[in-house]
């Protein structure tokens, strides 16, 4: 089985949160993980947040970052994914960068996996899977 798993959900892989240990689980299954590469931007900007803020420390960062992408089995150019992305941005009227993942999903017919309420809300409209950690 594939499923596309967004950055809301590939950070708690690397930090400690609420939902972390469903995660982790996700991890431990017999699923294929993938994401469409703008993965490894917000992932990155999650750290970033997180150590501007001191819930982690700057050393930890990139190490983290490389441990969360490690995480997939594969990671798709989301170049690949611009049309359809941007169809669904406009028809759901929702953000492109959400729509990556929700293309990639409707694509590969797979799953997403998310923590993101906005995101769970856009794939229901869109008639997309989703599975909420």
């Amino acid at each position: 089985m594939t499923l596309v798993v967004d950055a809301s959900v590939a950070t708690k892989w690397v930090v400690p949160e609420h939902g972390s240990a469903a995660a982790a689980a996700l991890r431990e299954a017999d699923a294929d993980l993938i994401a469409p590469s703008l993965v490894i931007a917000e992932i990155g900007n999650a750290l970033w947040k997180k150590a501007s803020r001191g819930e982690i420390e700057r050393r930890e960062a990139i190490p983290a970052l490389q441990l969360a992408i490690s995480h997939f089995r594969e990671i798709r150019p989301f170049e690949d994914l611009a049309g359809a992305a941007l169809e669904l941005a406009i028809d759901l009227r929702h953000p492109i960068y959400d729509c990556f993942y929700l293309a990639l999903a409707e694509r590969e017919n797979a799953p997403l996996v998310t923590a993101d309420e906005a995101m769970i809300a856009a794939a229901g409209k869109a008639k997309i899977k989703v599975r909420r950690i």
